[in-house]
């Protein structure tokens, strides 16, 4: 049996398909301005390439974060969505709605954590 129900997938497949528009839309924007430069002397081109590698640095954010988006949704496509990838336990819908992205339960979540922190 399925513990997500059919509208729940599908509510949860809408929130990752917007979001996934939105960053791709943000990502357009951002890599315009990224590549544009204005500036005559050396303290503007200092600003200007500052701001240049913080674009770039959330570019690459933005684009780790769609490939996320898009695991996600082949997982809803292959009907795996909402499983815990480290335990095989169901991920719950509360924490599904919160992190629409979420691959891990909660108790793995923190396990993983707390390794991280060692």
């Amino acid at each position: 049996m399925q513990h997500l129900t059919p509208e729940q997938i599908e509510e949860l497949k809408n929130i990752l398909l917007e979001w996934r528009n939105q960053l791709i839309e943000d990502t357009k924007k951002n890599t315009g301005e990224a590549l544009s430069f204005e500036g005559a002397d050396e303290m503007e081109r200092a600003e200007a390439e500052t701001s240049r590698i913080l674009t770039l640095r959330n570019l690459d954010r933005e684009r780790k974060l769609l490939k996320r988006i898009e695991q996600t949704l082949q997982k809803i496509e292959y009907g795996v969505y909402g499983i815990c990838e480290s335990c095989g336990a169901e991920i719950p819908y509360e924490r599904l709605k919160v992190r629409p992205i979420a691959s891990l339960c909660i108790k793995c979540k923190e396990k993983q954590e707390e390794e991280e922190e060692k």
